[in-house]
């Protein structure tokens, strides 16, 4: 199955920027998107991002002008650039690949999550 691990959460001053990797492996005949998912403790599960196989891309409103996604298929990564962080608090983002394996297999593939922190 295909597997994603993401990568680069950490802890950031209100107004500062991470930038998070996401990294694909294993076997796969098709990665149709990928897109970012960020959660608070007790919230929803949001779509942040997504890309597509063919470059894509689209943005949850709250995000538009300060976040950017972007896809190295060399190395089967997407990133996302996170500017102008700005709400206090403790966020999960995850990365999800909409994908069909080379069995012919519909996978949804979820990575563990990585934190990032916006404190003061």
């Amino acid at each position: 199955q295909v597997q994603v691990v993401e990568s680069g959460g950490g802890l950031v001053q209100p107004g500062g920027s991470l930038r998070l990797s996401c990294v694909a492996s294993g076997r796969w005949f098709r990665i149709y998107t990928m897109r970012w998912y960020r959660q608070a403790p007790g919230e929803q599960r949001d779509v942040v991002a997504g890309i597509t196989s063919g470059g894509r891309k689209n943005y949850a409103d709250s995000v538009k002008g300060r976040f950017t996604i972007s896809r190295d298929n060399a190395k089967n990564t997407v990133y996302l650039q996170m500017n102008s962080l700005k709400t206090e608090g403790t966020t999960v983002y995850y990365c999800n690949a909409d994908t069909v394996t080379d069995d012919g297999v519909s996978l949804d593939a979820w990575g563990q999550g990585t934190l990032v922190t916006v404190s003061s």
